[in-house]
This record gives C-alpha cells, sequence and structure tokens, in this order.
C-alpha cells in the first residue's frame, strides 16, 4: 500500500504541469443568415435571442433587440465584401477574411444608445474561469475603413496630415476580474492613426494585426472600448465596429506546491491506515 503516495504525488505533478489552452477561431460556426452584397456569405447577429454565442472556451455576448431589428456586442461573420459601404455591409472585414485567409470571424458593434455589450467570458466550457489571455487578431471593419477613408454622411473623412488636428481610432481591452467588473490594467491600439509618429503603413488598418494581451494578466474575460477623434453630439460619428480573430488565452494552473501539500496529507493519511490495519 505504499506505493500509493508516490502515485499520487506523480499523478498530482502531472496534473499541476498541464495547462488547460484554447483557441476562438470561429471556424466551426456557421453563420445563419445570408448576405446578399458581393461575395455573398453569411452572418450571425444575435437574432435567435440566445444573448451571445459559444466559441471554444469563451461566450461573447450579444444584445438583439428584435422590435427594431438591432444588436450590439458580438456577431460572427463569413461575409467578404471589401467595396461596399455604409450600414448594409456592417459584417464584413476590410481584408475579405479571417486571419491568415481563414472564412470565419468575429465582429463587434458598441452601440451609443445601449449598455456596452462587447464582452467576452472565459471558461464555459473547462470550467477554469480564470486565465492567462495572451493574444487576439484584429482588423477593421469595411464599414469603418471606408467611412474613414472618404467619410459619410454621419462621419468625416479622416485626415491630419496638413498638420491640422490628426485623426485617430482607438480600440482599447480592457480585462474582467471575478465579478466583471474591468481590472486596472488595459490594451489599446490605434486601428487608424494620423498623428505624425502613426505606426500603420496606410493610416487605417486594412490587414490583420496581432495584438498581445499578455500585460493584462490573469483575468476572467475581456471587454472592449472605441474612441475617436470624430465626436458629435451624440457621442463618436465613426462607425464602432472592428473584426476580431485567434484569440488565444489558457487556465491558469494550480501551483505545484500545493499540490504537492495535497498528495503529502494523502500520503500521511495511507500510512496511518496502513499502521493501523497492522495493530
Amino acid at each position: 500500500m505504499r506505493i500509493m503516495p508516490v502515485l499520487l504525488t506523480v499523478l498530482l505533478l502531472t496534473w499541476s504541469t498541464s495547462v488547460y489552452a484554447a483557441t476562438a477561431t470561429f471556424e466551426d460556426l456557421n453563420p445563419p443568415t445570408s448576405y446578399n452584397g458581393p461575395g455573398g456569405g453569411g452572418y450571425y447577429n444575435g437574432a435567435d435571442g440566445a444573448g451571445g454565442f459559444l466559441n471554444s472556451d469563451f461566450w461573447f455576448t450579444n444584445n438583439h433587440n428584435a422590435t427594431y431589428g438591432s444588436w450590439d456586442g458580438w456577431a460572427y461573420s463569413n461575409t467578404s465584401d471589401t467595396t461596399t459601404a455604409g450600414y448594409t455591409n456592417q459584417y464584413s472585414a476590410v481584408t475579405g477574411s479571417g486571419a491568415d485567409g481563414s472564412d470565419t470571424y468575429g465582429v463587434a458593434y458598441m452601440s451609443t444608445f445601449g449598455p456596452n455589450n462587447t464582452q467576452i467570458l472565459f471558461g464555459y466550457n473547462s470550467g477554469q474561469y480564470a486565465q492567462s489571455v495572451e493574444s487576439i487578431q484584429v482588423t477593421n471593419t469595411t464599414y469603418a475603413a471606408l467611412s474613414m477613408q472618404n467619410g459619410d454622411s454621419f462621419a468625416k473623412q479622416f485626415g491630419g496630415l496638413d498638420g491640422t488636428d490628426p485623426d485617430w481610432f482607438l480600440m482599447t481591452v480592457y480585462g474582467l476580474d471575478a465579478g466583471y467588473a474591468r481590472t486596472a490594467e488595459s490594451v489599446s491600439f490605434y486601428l487608424a492613426d494620423y498623428r505624425s509618429d502613426n505606426p500603420l503603413d496606410d493610416y487605417i488598418l486594412t490587414d490583420w494585426h496581432q495584438l498581445d494581451l499578455t500585460g493584462l494578466g490573469t483575468v476572467y474575460g475581456l471587454e472592449f472600448e472605441l474612441s475617436s477623434s470624430d465626436v458629435g453630439a451624440f457621442g463618436m460619428n465613426t462607425p464602432a465596429y472592428f473584426a476580431m480573430d485567434n484569440l488565444e488565452a489558457s487556465a491558469v494552473p494550480v501551483p505545484a506546491a500545493v499540490w504537492l501539500l495535497g498528495s503529502g496529507l494523502l500520503g500521511l493519511i495511507g500510512l496511518r491506515r496502513n499502521h493501523q490495519s497492522k495493530t
């Protein structure tokens, strides 16, 4: 019987060093609503009233208003229309595909008139709610990119290269704590940037960019916020959309020392029972 504590220690150490990792690629999702514009494809915008959707180990929140047919939060899509401007093309990534040429990707929209439902909650399959988020890939939607490039009836054409106030479109990612409130840490990235130190080749992001989120630490989910230099009486004029793909996160393992303590206690219990059986 004395072999049991040794086996328990080996097993528990194995469990403590294994890390549950998950990636949301959206590729196993089948968009149910057809898109009639160039390129075809389809999208999901929460019209089923589910309040969101599950992909990999992550729950993507969604708010759909059946009365008005409107939505905010997360959708997913495999539409590929890179030319149609305006609201009718709100589900297409400006790249025409998902990251690395994949078909399906996520689309976020933040309504000015509704609550911020653009959250992603961790651990829905694994039960590992506290996770270390690694990275996501992001790009603009066609709707937002063409609006910034050319202007439209609601938003201005971006500029500022002539020395006037430069325009910008900023995404900020927050971690969520166990109560799903924002933590103190955040990561920001410019989806469009006409400032003098602009890091984008063409001022407006038109390809997929991998964003490092390890600085957020251990979190229970993510929440997103968009801001812009183009602001009017009702808030931001720039279409409040972006596309996202390949969210990567991994569960935080229990330290080996904790498992060793547990296995040691089990070993002592086993030895005690073995001793009692002999007396």
